[in-house]
């Protein structure tokens, strides 16, 4: 996407906000940009908070992993107040014009945030089928995660973080030599090298919602950081104190 197409959807999706959008589930179908008409506080429900929490899954606080539930609760308003903080803006967790301004600058036009795409995080395989889930969660899974990794890559500085591997079939995956039960499988999951070191990687990521980190020190893991969003915690870098 051109900088100027960049410019001209972000101007339309602050001066015309709807929740008409809705994220593209299905691989090579275009819509535009998830905007939203409302302000959101704690106490509210809908599928725009849904949305919202999304965007922010990446700042749960250390250890934690954000509810994707539609529901505007104490730790969404937390999550906010992360994300608001992290951006110079006004931490004070209801997500209204100055946070959905940020987001749009953030935003592409296919709802994934402008440091990933779907193209980095599938680029094993012609589809998102073929994995032990439907395409569309295999899709959206793969969508929370490259959120995750936009908070990861800004609270590292803003330098690149290059996913070597993300969603893989059944076919890929034993090709590559994956786990039976890989969460690759799933589009939950992303291997990580880059700029930064693996324990630096490894490190950050208890701060942003995986629930899986796996690196250094672990059988396998020598030259990648493995991470994944699943709702439970187990993290093993030894070599990183991990």
């Amino acid at each position: 996407m051109s900088d100027a197409t960049r410019r001209a959807l972000l101007s339309a999706a602050v001066m015309v906000p709807t929740s008409a959008a809705v994220i593209a589930m299905t691989s090579g179908t275009a819509h535009a940009a998830y905007s939203w008409d409302r302000k959101l506080k704690k106490g509210m429900k809908g599928n725009d908070v849904k949305q919202l929490q999304i965007r922010v899954a990446g700042y749960p606080g250390y250890g934690n992993i954000l509810s994707l539930d539609g529901e505007f609760g104490a730790r969404t308003e937390s999550a906010v107040k992360r994300f608001q903080k992290a951006y110079g803006l006004a931490a004070d967790g209801v997500a209204g014009s100055r946070t959905f301004r940020k987001i749009y600058s953030l935003q592409d036009g296919d709802n994934t945030p402008k440091h990933f795409s779907y193209a980095e995080l599938n680029g094993c395989n012609s589809s998102w089928a073929g994995g032990t889930v439907s395409s569309t969660t295999a899709k959206y899974r793969a969508l929370i995660t490259m959120w995750k990794l936009e908070a990861m890559r800004h609270a590292l500085g803003d330098k690149s973080i290059s996913v070597s591997s993300g969603f893989r079939s059944k076919a890929c995956n034993d090709a590559v030599g994956g786990a039976s039960n890989s969460q690759h499988m799933t589009g939950s999951a992303a291997d990580l090298v880059g700029s930064h070191s693996l324990c630096t990687l490894a490190k950050q990521a208890r701060y942003h919602g995986f629930g899986t980190i796996l690196g250094p020190g672990y059988d396998g893991h020598g030259d990648h950081v493995h991470l994944d969003g699943l709702n439970r915690i187990y993290w093993s870098a030894p070599n990183c104190g991990v």
